[in-house]
């Protein structure tokens, strides 16, 4: 079992808010904003006994909006690479109902993330929560239903052999030249609220090509989950996935395995597993000179692929509390896990011995 606990502080500032007679009257707006990330980070397998500090993020975000058309845009500066997050331009027919077209949220399974951490959860690193690629998005919010359909053409970059993104995706690999990207993709997501409960099933279909081969295969995935919110703030998140990226020879994924990539690093993952999201948070008001809130949570991933060769279950397990003041955000967590990538994993679903060359 491979730990990090690591000590976050992330500032939110905004930079210039811009509003006249005019602009109030035809209803628009315009603020820019941003934000500056510090980590600090100790490993209990590190020989560095302190730990380390370093600046890891600076962030601009936009927002215009004029009557009902609206555009929304983050960009990312990290320590070694730059990146888009999103970048979606919209148009609000109603209350109920918009559209936005551009790099934008897949809409899949728990919204807006299926985790309380910095570190996300483990559907994180296999595409299934926060994930940004490149398509046009209808969503309907009622008074009990909420509705998403979209069409995503490719990742937010159309580039397998780009590896420095923020979302993780199909992409080429760094050892034997053979890589994937994604082709087309459809999603369809549906909520209702039932009192505290919010219940979600999720659909995803689409293709993918071999970059060396321009065959093309297909991949699917489906999700279900509930999002409660309690009495006395308590949240407790339960999902399901099940996925599965066809592996076939002409593919290259007859070994049952696909390479995925992002902050500059391609893996491999299981070409299909089952995943479970077990997540449990409970909030606190403060609001004293230092702190007016905090969110202490423990967020559990158990990811179980197929039979195959050197595949074997991944854990990711997060233990940690958020705080809150004013724009500035820290987070203090204790993530652990068990051949699982970010934490000590060669990827996701397979044992250190069946690794790809790729990172250890």
């Amino acid at each position: 079992m491979n730990k990090l606990c690591g000590v976050c502080v992330v500032g939110g500032i905004l930079l210039l808010p811009v509003s006249d007679s005019k602009a109030e009257a035809d209803t628009s707006s315009f603020t820019l904003g941003g934000a500056l990330r510090g980590n600090y980070s100790w490993l209990d397998y590190s020989t560095d006994s302190n730990g380390s500090f370093d600046f890891d993020l600076f962030r601009l975000d936009l927002k215009a909006e004029k009557n009902q058309w609206f555009v929304d845009v983050q960009y990312r500066w990290y320590k070694a690479f730059d990146a888009i997050h999103h970048a979606e331009l919209g148009y609000q027919f109603s209350d109920q109902q918009s559209i936005r077209a551009g790099v934008t949220q897949v809409p899949f399974g728990i919204e807006p993330y299926a985790s309380h951490s910095f570190w996300f959860g483990g559907t994180y690193y296999l595409g299934f929560e926060d994930d940004y690629d490149t398509g046009i998005k209808w969503r309907f919010v009622g008074e009990r239903w909420t509705l998403d359909t979209a069409y995503f053409v490719h990742s937010e970059y159309n580039d397998a052999d780009r590896w420095d993104r923020y979302s993780f995706d199909l992409a080429n690999s760094s050892k034997d030249g053979i890589g994937f990207e994604e082709d087309g993709q459809f999603n369809i997501r549906g909520q209702y609220q039932l009192g505290v409960h919010l219940i979600g099933t999720s659909v995803q279909i689409g293709r993918f090509n071999n970059t060396s081969t321009n065959e093309s295969g297909e991949h699917r995935a489906i999700a279900f989950h509930i999002d409660s919110r309690f009495e006395h703030d308590w949240n407790l998140q339960l999902q399901y996935i099940n996925y599965d990226y066809e592996a076939e020879e002409a593919l290259g994924t007859d070994n049952k395995r696909i390479t995925m990539a992002a902050f500059e690093a391609p893996f491999e993952i299981a070409t299909r597993a089952d995943v479970i999201s077990v997540n449990l948070a409970k909030s606190f008001t403060v609001n004293n000179r230092f702190i007016d809130s905090f969110t202490c949570y423990n967020d559990h991933t158990y990811i179980a692929p197929t039979s195959g060769a050197g595949l074997t279950d991944s854990i990711q397990n997060v233990t940690g509390c958020s705080f809150v003041k004013g724009g500035l955000y820290t987070y203090v967590d204790w993530i652990a896990g068990k051949n699982m990538w970010f934490v000590g994993g060669p990827g996701i679903g397979m044992t250190k011995a069946c690794q790809n060359g790729v990172r250890d």
